[in-house]
């Protein structure tokens, strides 16, 4: 196979639509292992694939994290709720991941708070599988199954950080998003139903069951449906603030179990 260099990658990306070729160059280049898969990597992304599912990683607060080809691929500005985890609940000893896709929020978590007791769950096989890939090495258990139903009985009362980045695009909007994330993540973790609410709800309704007295829930959401958040959250039995990231563009609910922990 021909030598691809550097400037022809940078190139075949640019003339992709790729806004970023030469920091996508660089990563493909120092990813691929030969000439050969420099070329079936360029392709790939040619052809649409995200960069992460291209060369199989993404970075996520630090770590670089696995992430096959059709899971959600974790956002940069879902670091935001990590740090909100890690500031409310510095000594977390319990946390679960739901609706984990690769598992990068609750690795993250896991690696800030000294390796808690960490369980994450999916619906989506695809992502349990990866999920698993990625938190193996922080002792962390992964389930398969739809939100609060896939956790064991036993976290029942004993969570102290709950993290949910559920879904939260409205599904008449699903098609506006950018083909890399229409096309190839799965539909799950992207439509959160009419008004893109319907798993927040589900999860803010049952999550006070699972905290500890004093443990957090935190999910993502966007400006436009903040205040419905909140309220859902207030429903929940749950003492709410929001908190703002106008750098990251984050949105994160953050509700209380009431009591000492």
């Amino acid at each position: 196979m021909p030598f691809l260099a550097p400037s022809a990658v940078v190139a075949a990306l640019r003339t992709a639509g790729c806004v970023f070729a030469e920091d996508e160059a660089e990563l493909i280049l120092s990813t691929a292992r030969d000439q050969d898969e420099v070329a079936a990597m360029v392709a790939r992304r040619v052809a649409g694939l995200p960069l992460e599912h291209v060369v199989g990683w993404a970075e996520f607060h630090g770590l670089r994290i696995t992430v096959d080809t059709g899971v959600f691929v974790p956002r940069r500005r879902t670091e935001f709720l990590v740090r909100q985890a890690v500031a409310h609940a510095p000594k977390a000893a319990v946390v679960v991941d739901l609706c984990c896709g690769s598992g990068a929020v609750g690795a993250a978590l896991a690696v800030s708070l000294g390796r808690p007791e960490l369980h994450a769950a999916d619906i989506d096989p695809a992502a349990v599988r990866c999920a698993r890939r990625n938190l193996a090495e922080l002792g962390g258990r992964v389930h398969e199954g739809n939100l609060f139903e896939a956790l064991p009985e036993g976290l029942l009362g004993r969570v102290d950080v709950l993290a949910a980045n559920v879904p939260y695009v409205p599904t008449g909007e699903v098609g506006l998003l950018p083909p890399e994330a229409r096309d190839h993540e799965p539909l799950v973790a992207l439509d959160g139903g009419a008004d893109g609410l319907d798993v927040l709800r589900r999860v803010a309704a049952g999550a006070a069951r699972w905290l500890a007295p004093g443990g957090c829930l935190l999910v993502e959401t966007s400006e436009l449906q903040a205040s419905a958040a909140v309220d859902a959250f207030t429903r929940g039995g749950l003492t709410v603030r929001l908190a703002v990231s106008e750098e990251m563009e984050a949105h994160v609910v953050l509700g209380v179990r009431p009591g000492t922990p």
